[in-house]
């Protein structure tokens, strides 16, 4: 399920698609992913996030508004010190891709 911001967004708008394999070294791993979550939700053009973890594998989606605002949080300098930290010591693998959400449909019960 989206943890939107607010409600829903209307199409279109960008997926950041950020799907890893956990290395052994997580030291500091769930600080900085506690504190980088905190900071994305205040950043303008953030519209949301869903996230999976399972056996060491994970995937974060973040919904934006347009790419200016996935550039802005790119440059962020805290978002920078975790990506280097992930490449040196907190992911075996990983991918990132970026997407563009034309259509939106959703269900619950």
């Amino acid at each position: 399920m989206i943890n939107w911001q607010s409600q829903s967004a209307e199409p279109p708008y960008v997926a950041s698609i950020f799907n890893y394999y956990l290395s052994d070294d997580l030291d500091g791993y769930a600080e900085y992913d506690e504190l980088t979550l905190n900071l994305v939700k205040q950043m303008p053009g953030f519209l949301g996030y869903e996230s999976f973890k399972h056996d060491g594998r994970g995937s974060f989606i973040s919904y934006w508004k347009d790419m200016d605002a996935v550039r802005e949080w790119a440059s962020n300098p805290e978002h920078i010190k975790a990506k280097q930290q992930g490449t040196n010591r907190w992911y075996k693998y990983y991918h990132s891709a970026l997407a563009e959400v034309l259509s939106f449909r959703s269900h619950s019960l």
